[in-house]
């Protein structure tokens, strides 16, 4: 296979990141699954959380990245929303990667609930996991 040959849409593989200001939950997951698997949340700020997203790029090789951006219940923008947006129009320009931004209201709610409580469960993680296969749900 040449690098010009295109990857089945089936095998594609994504990676999610739930951005926080602290804390970046991570998880990966492929289009044929549609299942996300929770990885090591990064715990970095400024170029130091991208030295370490580099590195999960060149672990996992993802045909594009996944970002959550957050809401108001009402689906009203917040300050969180626009450092979301920053977050992925700086992956954009820094891996050349396609970015996808998913509405994450709720994501972290729904992580500790699946987390079912569990003190080791890692929500930041968990909420990139809902991130993640929310959007793989909605691919055609």
């Amino acid at each position: 296979m040449n690098a010009t040959t295109l990857i089945p849409s089936a095998q594609q593989t994504f990676l999610a990141l739930d951005f926080g200001l602290k804390r970046t939950g991570v998880a990966v997951g492929n289009r044929l699954l549609k299942q996300a698997q929770p990885q090591a949340t990064i715990r970095a700020e400024g170029d130091a959380r991208f030295t370490q997203i580099a590195a999960r790029i060149r672990e996992w090789q993802p045909d594009a990245l996944v970002v959550g951006v957050p809401f108001h219940p009402d689906g009203a923008a917040h300050d969180n929303t626009e450092r979301a947006r920053k977050f992925a129009r700086q992956l954009r320009g820094r891996f050349g990667l396609p970015v996808h931004e998913v509405d994450e209201r709720y994501s972290t709610t729904e992580a500790i609930a699946e987390g079912g409580g569990n003190k080791r469960f890692d929500a930041d993680a968990g909420a990139a996991c809902v991130i993640l296969e929310q959007f793989l749900r909605n691919l055609e």
